[in-house]
């Protein structure tokens, strides 16, 4: 399988499995990997992710450009704007994400870290967005949040000459979250996880959706959206086993409901 997919204990792993390509993505993998974030997002028994690439060499390398860039797509395809649909390019999982990065994250690797909220990085990562070198440009969300997350004009150097940010610089710029031997990656993005997993899930959920969407929004339409949905969860069994929890000195036994 391009994609291996398992849960255990509540945390979905994701590996994208072409170390022969350096994980490269080509149709069939992009489509499994929609798949895989959609059974993250329909799942309930699914409260946090982890998403690696297999071997020791890379993340992944992004789009398989011998497969993606010939294929001319259908003009009608353009307006297929869910289909297929995956984590960078809008699909909306509203569930925290852990991303290990066990050696080269470029081009799509980039597009795809960028979306997700934990990051942690072997030492010897590479960061790079290539594709301005091949003629096209980072889709995917590659252009739109490049700038959100890193310095204005670090990110322009990456996009527009193609620059090169090591594990360290990454973590300087505030791209990653931890840099970690090889050997302690999954351990280290693990501990993550499972603490997100041991958090309440629809807290969780309402969290990231509401700091999400917060770039979008004006401040005043962000705080409104924000009381709208604290209200939406306090009527949660979560909400109410939180503070009974902490006043029976136990702790919470989180349900998800």
């Amino acid at each position: 399988m391009k994609v291996l997919y398992e849960v255990k204990d509540n945390i979905a792993y994701i590996t994208l499995n072409r170390p022969e390509v350096m994980n490269a993505m080509d149709v069939e993998t992009y489509q499994l990997l929609s798949k895989a974030w959609c059974e993250v997002r329909d799942n309930p028994e699914v409260w946090a992710a982890v998403v690696t690439g297999a071997g020791d060499k890379a993340f992944t390398a992004g789009a398989d450009l011998k497969t993606a860039i010939p294929r001319q797509p259908e003009k009608y395809e353009f307006w297929q704007t869910q289909k297929d649909q995956i984590l960078n390019r809008g699909l909306e999982v509203w569930k925290p994400i852990v991303a290990a990065v066990n050696g080269y994250c470029l081009a799509g690797g980039m597009t795809l870290l960028l979306a997700t909220d934990i990051r942690v990085a072997c030492e010897d990562a590479v960061f790079q967005i290539p594709e301005v070198k091949r003629g096209i440009l980072p889709a995917n969300g590659g252009t739109q949040r490049i700038a959100r997350q890193l310095p204005y004009a670090v990110a322009m150097e990456m996009v527009l000459l193609g620059r090169r940010l090591s594990a360290q610089e990454a973590l300087q710029f505030g791209l990653i979250n931890k840099v970690v031997p090889r050997d302690q990656l999954m351990e280290a993005a693990g501990e993550y996880a499972l603490a997100l997993a041991q958090s309440p899930p629809l807290a969780l959920q309402a969290i990231k959706e509401l700091v999400v969407r917060s770039q979008s929004l004006s401040l005043d339409e962000g705080i409104r959206l924000e009381t709208t949905i604290f209200e939406l969860l306090k009527t949660t069994e979560d909400a109410k086993e939180g503070p009974r929890a902490f006043a029976e000195k136990r702790p919470p036994r989180w349900q998800g409901k």
